[in-house]
């Protein structure tokens, strides 16, 4: 479906469909729930597609900075499994890694994940669908408020799903001996601190599709409304491109 902030029917554009859509347009109608005005009063600078690009442009510096920073943490895994230890008893260099058996709900956590991925993108897709934001500017209701609100709440439920299955998967990991710290394996101390630091992550867009929900109801505009939902699907489609990246180390590069 077309990605726009719709104008009245007279100004309705076309726009070509296509995996993260078009910014918002910053015209805007001179009825209906749209008021009479373009409060930006920029003449086309600083209007709602304006804001989504420089929203997007800020969240997409953030992700990069953080994909680098995952980068840099599977160069130091891969590195470390070359390190060695003295053998105290023939005084030989031995390698010191040992692989560890990778927790099996990991995958039942990743299906989580990816099924939370196509929830958020039918969240912003529904957002932007193009009849329910003209009747929406019309003041004929919210149809896309509705339709977008059931989809961000499943996200939000599958993503703590995915969080629960990480802390299970720590606790199976500790019953079998490999808890985090200097007395256990590298690979076991590596295992909790990528998983770790995407958990973390994650958390961070827990908070951020709590806060997504509630400006759902709380902004009246529904251009801001599809700004919140739209990036918001972007950080999370990121987490959950990251963690595909971080369990193929895990399971394949040990």
């Amino acid at each position: 479906m077309p990605v726009t902030f719709t104008h009245s029917p007279a100004q309705t554009e076309r726009r070509e469909p296509g995996f993260g859509g078009k910014p918002p347009v910053d015209r805007r109608p001179t009825g209906g729930g749209g008021g009479g005005g373009d409060d930006s009063g920029q003449g086309g600078q600083g209007g709602p597609g304006e804001l989504l690009r420089r929203i997007r442009f800020f969240v997409f510096s953030a992700l990069a900075g953080d994909m680098i920073v995952f980068c840099v943490l599977v160069a130091v895994f891969f590195a470390r499994q070359a390190g060695t230890e003295m053998d105290p008893h023939t005084q030989k260099q031995i390698g010191d890694w040992h692989p560890v058996l990778l927790p099996p709900i990991l995958y039942l956590n990743t299906a989580f994940l990816l099924l939370s991925g196509l929830t958020m993108e039918t969240a912003r897709r529904s957002i932007f669908r193009e009849i329910d934001v003209l009747e929406e500017w019309l003041g004929l209701g919210h149809p896309a408020l509705r339709r977008t609100l059931p989809w961000v709440a499943a996200t939000l439920v599958l993503g703590s799903l995915f969080l629960a299955g990480q802390w299970s998967a720590w606790k199976q990991l500790t019953a079998r001996g490999f808890a985090f710290g200097r007395l256990s394996t590298p690979a076991s101390n590596f295992f909790y601190i990528i998983t770790g630091l995407h958990a973390v992550h994650l958390l961070l867009g827990i908070a951020i599709l709590a806060a997504c929900l509630i400006g759902l109801g709380w902004l009246r505009r529904v251009e801001y409304r599809q700004i919140a939902v739209d990036v918001t699907a972007w950080y999370w489609h990121a987490m959950g491109a990251a963690w595909l990246f971080l369990l193929a180390v895990l399971a394949l590069g040990q």
